[in-house]
């Protein structure tokens, strides 16, 4: 049996996470959870209670010391970073610091340090497991290609509410249509990513440093039904797909369990009357994405700068501060200032991030 520690635990992935732990009491037990703000206090008592798990943890200082502690009163085999954004990080270095397999979603984590964290994990032994659902399958596609057979990497986006949108309808967009998901049920940030492709820019970037690729060999290719969750072509050009329907607990149950594939509880995916269609995104309109693919050419400061940028942008627009389209713009007036020094430790990413955040910030406050 595993012991599971869930960071994020009252988000989408943890939610997730917990209720696979709760199908499979043979194979797994929730040792600890962890909430990331206060207000979701209350929210975790209940779920200690009705799980019986005594180590629970509520935080915002996001501390070394405080996540340190968590992890040895609950003693995990594999911990779930669901949480969001950058402070996903030093959760996700303290875990592999640990020796501990890491079930990860938090995707800022490999954006912000990714050469770092697998040089670590490399170091320590412990496994190092995509969650989302697009490197979930791409992980499972080159386990059994092999990576040195594969030539593209091809990464599917659901294009999001606004995939048939003008430049000029977009500038009418307001806060409650770019929440509305045509697919998936997630948190309002990457919500928001996902009607401006910026988490597919983000994603881009998570594919270049887990899997060691090139920007070129990189494709996003938008698939509103978002039954596919990523391919590989390998180099004799057959493409190869990982397909289910999409519900995150299928990548979730694929980390908990690997390297073992088990029999599972969840509804086996069935072809028929599903429809599959595919289109090239527009970056014209949703300019972000070009945006990820510059970053990976240029390194990682940019990709550093691009998270931070886009997470200080898309919280003003949820404030309702600015309008949609000067997300985007705060990203490129940030990615236009210099990044070309690529951090070679933990705390020079720290800096770097804390860097383009002040820059998007002060840009912000001189557009308001």
């Amino acid at each position: 049996m595993k012991k599971v520690l869930v960071l994020g635990s009252t988000g989408s992935i943890g939610t997730n996470a917990i209720k696979i732990a709760e199908n499979m009491p043979q194979d797994f037990q929730i040792c600890g959870l962890q909430a990331h703000s206060a207000s979701s206090k209350e929210k975790l008592k209940a779920l200690g209670s009705k799980y019986n798990c005594p180590t629970l943890l509520t935080c915002e200082d996001n501390s070394e010391a405080v996540f340190q502690k968590l992890i040895e009163q609950s003693k995990p085999d594999i911990v779930v970073n669901g949480i969001a954004g950058a402070s996903g990080l030093l959760p996700s270095k303290i875990v592999l610091e640990n020796k501990i397999d890491l079930a990860l979603a938090n995707k800022e984590t490999i954006v912000m340090a990714g050469p770092l964290i697998k040089a670590l994990s490399a170091k320590t032994g412990a496994k190092l497991l995509p969650v989302d659902s697009e490197h979930s399958a791409i992980f499972n596609l080159v386990n059994q290609c092999g990576r040195k057979n594969i030539a593209k990497i091809v990464i599917t986006a659901s294009g999001g509410p606004f995939r048939e949108y003008t430049a000029e309808q977009l500038k009418n967009v307001t806060l409650e249509q770019a929440l509305n998901h045509p697919t998936w049920k997630m948190g309002k940030k990457i919500t928001i990513d996902s009607s401006t492709l910026a988490n597919k820019g983000l994603e881009v970037i998570e594919a270049a440093y887990l899997f060691d690729a090139k920007a070129d060999e990189i494709q996003v290719v938008v698939h509103p039904q978002s039954l596919i969750h990523s391919l590989v072509q390998t180099k004799d050009g057959m493409l190869y797909a990982q397909i289910s329907d999409p519900d995150m607990k299928h990548p979730i149950f694929g980390a908990l369990t690997y390297p073992e594939n088990k029999e599972t509880y969840l509804e086996p995916f069935s072809l028929f009357d599903k429809t599959m269609t595919f289109f090239r995104p527009s970056t014209e309109v949703f300019p972000l994405l070009d945006y990820a693919f510059e970053c990976v050419r240029k390194g990682l400061g940019y990709t550093i700068a691009f998270n931070a940028a886009n997470e200080v942008a898309v919280g003003a627009f949820l404030e309702q501060k600015i309008g949609y389209l000067d997300i985007a713009k705060t990203v490129r007036a940030v990615l236009d200032k210099d990044f070309t020094h690529a951090p070679e430790t933990f705390d020079a990413v720290f800096e770097t991030d804390t860097k383009a955040r002040s820059l998007a910030k002060e840009l912000l406050k001189e557009s308001l």
